[in-house]
């Protein structure tokens, strides 16, 4: 991500990171602390937690429409915002070359471990001093909304906001409360 930065010519960004990306963008900030101005991190991995059966049905997800059906029930509080275009979709996307691979490869069984390996050691997280937000949905069934109250207490400088009746796909449920929360969020001043 540093390499990436250096290449477009940025010094420091703001970081939007959801469940997996949530976890990268956290160790980023605590191990690039300088190259990030602000965090916004929703339905974020990144502390240790229980494996939720949600997440172990993510993580082993295997390619059919059925399975991808199935698998997008746990990200959702409404299930109505789910339609049959939107799991083929997201199947076709998954059945692209070398994809189910390297996806399977990066949380083997057993998944208890990958949490572990996302998560950041608290003392680090307790030395951030970015403003941070976090986004969360009451209901989610794949990251528990008890990562985010623990990222709230560890983070000095955090707010977090926390969607009722709302699942993990806090950006498609809520998608214009959350567009307005992030955007006031990132114009704040520095202050």
């Amino acid at each position: 991500m540093s390499a990436l930065l250096d290449t477009l010519g940025l010094d420091q960004v703001d970081l939007v990171g959801n469940s997996f990306g949530g976890a990268v963008s956290l160790a980023f900030a605590v191990k690039h602390p300088e190259r990030v101005r602000r965090l916004v991190l929703m339905g974020a991995a990144g502390v240790s937690f229980e494996l939720t059966a949600g997440l172990d049905a993510v993580w082993g997800y295997q390619p059919s429409v059925e399975n991808m059906r199935r698998m997008m029930q746990y990200f959702v509080y409404d299930r109505s915002v789910l339609s049959d275009d939107l799991a083929t979709l997201r199947y076709r996307a998954s059945i692209q070359p070398g994809f189910q691979e390297s996806f399977s490869a990066m949380f083997p069984s057993p998944r208890q471990r990958s949490v572990e390996a996302l998560a950041t050691p608290e003392v680090a997280i307790r030395t951030l001093p970015h403003r941070t937000l976090l986004i969360h949905g009451r209901d989610d069934e794949v990251v528990p909304l008890q990562t985010s109250l623990r990222l709230n207490q560890l983070i000095k400088r955090s707010d977090l906001h926390v969607f009722g009746c709302c699942g993990h796909w806090v950006q498609i449920e809520k998608a214009a409360d959350f567009a307005r929360l992030v955007a006031e969020f990132l114009a704040e001043s520095d202050g």
